[in-house]
């Protein structure tokens, strides 16, 4: 899998394809069952950053961090940001609700979704594009570990914003 190809992510499953602002208006698009999602940086070669940036302050934390941080992290040949996932075999996230607490957490809501903060430093978050794929038979937790090791193979490292495997 490429994963800076869309249709290399197409092929996988991957469908939605929306802009961050496109989903702050209306998520009813985004699927009611597990999952597993990506977040893409249409320009990932022209990145800048903003602080402090747009995420909440979840129990009171602070989620920015510094520029030194976010370009030690940022991999500039990499159009996916971010790997998540929603939902597990006995729980009851879904992608709408689980992207649904991503996406307020990006309009400076106190909400708890700490992973992936980093993508709401990015001067274009609300350009970024989210994708999905239902994994309704399979666990949520194995599909995302399948995509971070295939990114890995691919560039070496964990995508910008996940900051644990």
């Amino acid at each position: 899998m490429d994963f800076n190809s869309l249709e290399s992510i197409n092929n996988e499953g991957f469908t939605g394809f929306k802009k961050t602002k496109e989903l702050w208006l209306d998520k009813s698009c985004i699927p009611k069952e597990r999952g597993v999602y990506f977040v893409l940086n249409p320009d990932y070669l022209n990145f800048s950053f903003i602080n402090p940036g747009v995420g909440g302050f979840f129990k009171g934390k602070d989620p920015n961090v510094s520029e030194t941080i976010l370009l030690e992290k940022y991999i500039e040949d990499s159009q996916v940001v971010y790997i998540g996932k929603a939902g597990s075999p006995t729980g009851n996230a879904t992608l709408n609700s689980r992207l649904g607490q991503y996406l307020r957490f990006g309009q400076t809501k106190n909400v708890g979704h700490w992973g992936g903060r980093y993508i709401w430093q990015l001067q274009n978050h609300a350009e970024l594009i989210f994708c999905w794929k239902p994994t309704p038979n399979e666990d949520p937790r194995i599909v995302e570990t399948y995509y971070i090791n295939l990114f890995k193979n691919q560039f070496g490292t964990l995508p910008f914003a996940n900051l644990t495997n």
